[in-house]
């Protein structure tokens, strides 16, 4: 297994990619904090209508939206590292000499897995060094305390976890279409477009608001790292971050085991 492990790690980070991907990563990361630190550390307007106003919170709320504010864009960059690590094997055909290198098919998605969660941990990690190294300076100068709570630690190690269980979803949705074009399109179209309006619609309509939107990938995403309530006098009612944690894991697990058994199952040529 740790040699699988290892080529796994060996098939991504020997491509010019990576590197592209972590500057993405750390710029998303650092832009992002600083607009969000703006945002949130303004003084309400007293004359705003209810839910028109500038998204207020805690202290510690604040802190994890401003450093897990490039979670937007990076869960999305992860979902499509997942996609690609397993359908860029059936684009160039070398999924056949990977399961030929290591016959049991099983310990390769294993190792899939494995190494997806690091990656997204890697790329975790780069990203919160970005928006943490803005954002502290941004909070810091507005007079904020960058660190209020302990919470905030807990809500930076969770964001890293995030990334690795988006990266398992695009393993499942990699698999399940074989197209590897198709399956980033439409990954990546249902998580940043398709879901968000979705979630937007049903927050209209009070059943789906309570029994719908919050067990969303990314209403569930949102709930893990307790950041400020955006959602004004529709907003949601947020999990607790241990059920935003089991929620996206049960969609993680879903989608990469289902995808694993049908490659262990399937014919390849």
């Amino acid at each position: 297994m740790t040699n699988a492990i290892k080529a796994e790690f060996r098939k991504f980070f020997t491509t010019r990619m990576w590197w592209g991907l972590a500057i993405a990563m750390f710029v998303a990361g650092a832009g992002l904090a600083v607009l969000f630190g703006f945002l949130f550390t303004q003084a309400p307007d007293p004359s705003a209508a209810p839910g028109q106003g500038v998204p207020t919170g805690t202290p510690e709320q604040v802190a994890n939206s401003v450093y897990t504010s490039g979670l937007s864009i990076g869960y999305l960059l992860t979902l499509t590292i997942g996609v690609m690590q397993i359908g860029s094997e059936y684009r160039h055909k070398t999924i056949t000499s990977t399961f030929l290198g290591t016959p049991k098919r099983a310990k390769v998605m294993g190792a899939k897995v494995i190494a997806l969660l690091g990656i997204g941990a890697i790329y975790g990690l780069i990203s919160l060094a970005g928006s943490i190294i803005a954002g502290a300076i941004v909070l810091n100068a507005r007079g904020f305390a960058p660190f209020p709570t302990s919470g905030v630690f807990r809500t930076l190690a969770l964001s890293l976890l995030v990334l690795g269980l988006w990266a398992l979803i695009g393993l499942g949705a990699g698999i399940l279409i074989p197209n590897q074009v198709a399956a980033l399109l439409i990954s990546v179209g249902v998580a940043w477009i398709v879901e968000p309006l979705a979630g937007f619609g049903l927050s209209f309509w009070d059943w789906g608001r309570d029994h719908i939107v919050q067990y969303l990938p990314s209403a569930a995403t949102q709930a893990m790292v307790n950041g400020v309530n955006q959602g004004g006098e529709n907003a949601v009612t947020p999990l607790a971050w241990w059920a935003g944690a089991l929620v996206l894991a049960a969609y993680a697990a879903v989608l990469a085991g289902f995808g694993s058994w049908r490659t262990i199952r399937s014919d390849i040529s």
